[in-house]
């Protein structure tokens, strides 16, 4: 069901509730099979029994119909990818939080200069140890069939953490026999490690030399735990629907967190690269 707090103007809403919103902005009746999220956001009075919307949907929804900037962010751990992001509106700006198993999503209002910091929050990015003065740069590949296969053999029921990691070692070698140590063993402990895969993407209608389009920006990254941050450089984002096959090459990148604070600053537009209203 969705909800509201309007002592904090915090919203819960599906993307059936976010869709309801789209066709009473446009003038339309939402369709039948949204009925039933309509009669929810009517029991709460954030809508009207004529498709009136509350004065308090005023800043999400102007956000949201009139988008600056849009970030998304997927999170993939335990329970699987949560769908997290950021609207950027012409006079505010709304993150929304997901939550697994979650069909809503929270959405509340931030100021524009904690925008990074948001992007941080969500991603879980913490400081890490400082690395080591003349460190070499350290790159893993291999291809997306060795890391769906040591996927498999991690999912394996029974097996103690030993056991794991030997089932890991072996499916490894068996779709990728040109991966040897002492990278087999680096990658075998990443995957081992892994805490959580996450991407952030932002779009805007913006500038390229001259001319209006538009423009995307993403990032991807594996939480290794213990083992830090590493930045996945092939395949490389924004990856597009059947890009990807077993034989695609997989590259991962040590990195820090101060590294990786950059990136995500780096994937947001300046402002001449944005489309202002009355510029």
């Amino acid at each position: 069901m969705p909800s509201y707090d309007s002592s904090r103007a915090r919203f819960r809403f599906a993307d059936r509730h976010i869709a309801v919103f789209a066709h009473l902005l446009d003038g339309e009746t939402p369709p039948e099979e949204l009925w039933e999220s309509l009669v929810e956001l009517q029991r709460i009075g954030l809508v009207g029994e004529e498709g009136e919307l509350a004065p308090l949907l005023r800043d999400l929804l102007g956000a949201l119909a009139d988008p600056m900037l849009l970030v998304q962010i997927e999170v993939t751990g335990e329970h699987g990818p949560v769908n997290h992001g950021v609207v950027v509106g012409q006079e505010a700006v709304f993150s929304h939080d997901g939550w697994p198993g979650e069909e809503e999503s929270e959405y509340v209002s931030i100021e524009p200069n904690t925008l990074v910091w948001e992007l941080a929050r969500k991603v879980n990015l913490h400081r890490g140890d400082k690395p080591e003065e003349g460190a070499e740069a350290v790159r893993l590949a291999t291809t997306m069939a060795a890391l769906d296969a040591a996927f498999v053999a991690l999912e394996e029921p029974g097996a103690d953490d030993d056991a794991a990691r030997e089932n890991v070692r072996k499916a490894l070698v068996e779709a990728d026999p040109a991966l040897r140590d002492p990278d087999l063993g680096r990658f075998l402990e990443l995957v081992v490690s892994l805490n959580a895969t996450w991407r952030i993407t932002t779009a805007w209608d913006g500038r390229h030399e001259g001319q209006e389009s538009t423009m995307i920006r993403a990032l991807a990254v594996w939480d290794c735990g213990p083992l830090g941050y590493w930045i996945r450089e092939q395949p490389e984002e924004p990856i597009m629907p059947g890009q990807v096959g077993p034989d695609t090459p997989l590259v991962l990148a040590k990195s820090t967190a101060g590294e990786v604070w950059e990136k995500i600053t780096d994937l947001l537009p300046d402002k001449e690269e944005l489309n202002i209203q009355g510029e």
